[in-house]
C-alpha cells in the first residue's frame, strides 16, 4: 500500500520542549496531536545528547501509537529501530539515503534533502520516499546559508521532479503563504515554529488542516 503524505508535516524541534516536566509536556502534546488527526511527525534534536533523543522519542512513541502516527527521526538512522520510529530524515553529513534504506529496510520511511534552486544531481534515483526542498522563505528554526527560493522556486523544482515525486517544502512556511506553496507544486509543507510555538499546538495544527483542505 502506497504511503499517503499529508499536506501539513509538523516538525517538533527539541528547542521548544521545556526542560521542566519534559515528559508530561510530550505526553500531553503527543496525545492532543493524535486527537487532532496528525498522521506524520518529525522529531528533530540537533544539540541534545543521545540519551535525551532516546528518552524523548520513547515518550512520543507511547503518546503517538504507530497505528495512528508515523514518527520520523531527524539524522539518526541508527536509532530508528531501537526507538520504534517509522523512518528517518537524512541530510548531508548523515548516512546517505541508500545507506539509511539498507539499514532500515523497505518498509520504513526515508526522507532527504532534494534541492534548493535546483534538484540535487541524481537525487531522483535515490531510494527516498520524499524530498525536502527549500528554504522557501527566511527561517530562524533551521540554520542554512541558502538563499530562499520562494514560491517560484517550488514551482521550478516541481517541474524538474515530475508529478510522481513527494516534495516537502520547508522553511518560513506560515498559514499566510502555505496555500501558495502547495499550489506551486509542493506535496506538503513542513512546519515547525508556526505550530509548536503556538499556545495550543494541536489546535493550531487543526487550524492549518482546515485552512489548507
Amino acid at each position: 500500500m502506497a504511503l499517503v503524505f499529508p499536506k501539513v508535516y509538523p516538525i517538533l524541534d527539541a528547542s521548544v520542549i521545556p526542560k521542566v516536566d519534559r515528559e508530561k509536556y510530550l505526553i500531553r502534546l503527543g496525545t492532543s496531536l493524535v486527537g487532532e488527526g496528525v498522521t506524520l511527525l518529525e522529531y528533530r534534536n540537533k544539540v541534545g545528547s543521545e540519551s535525551e533523543i532516546i528518552s524523548d522519542s520513547a515518550v512520543l512513541r507511547r503518546a503517538m501509537p504507530s497505528q495512528y502516527v508515523k514518527l520520523i527521526l531527524d539524522d539518526r538512522a541508527d536509532l530508528v529501530g531501537k526507538i520504534g520510529f517509522n523512518g528517518v530524515h537524512v541530510d548531508e553529513g548523515d548516512l546517505s539515503p541508500s545507506q539509511a534504506r539498507s539499514l532500515l529496510g523497505p518498509s520504513r520511511i526515508v526522507g532527504t534533502f532534494g534541492g534548493s534552486h535546483d534538484l540535487v544531481p541524481g537525487i531522483l534515483g535515490v531510494p527516498a520516499d520524499y524530498l525536502a526542498i527549500g528554504p522557501v522563505f527566511e527561517t530562524r528554526t533551521k540554520r542554512t546559508e541558502e538563499v530562499p527560493i520562494g514560491v517560484e522556486g517550488v514551482r521550478r523544482l516541481r517541474e524538474q521532479a515530475g508529478s510522481g515525486v513527494v516534495l516537502s517544502a520547508a522553511a518560513g512556511i506560515t498559514l499566510a503563504n502555505a496555500r501558495a506553496v502547495l499550489d506551486a507544486g509542493a506535496t506538503m509543507v513542513a512546519v515547525s515554529e508556526a505550530i509548536f510555538k503556538a499556545a495550543d499546538p494541536a489546535r493550531e495544527f487543526a487550524r492549518w488542516v482546515r485552512e489548507l483542505s
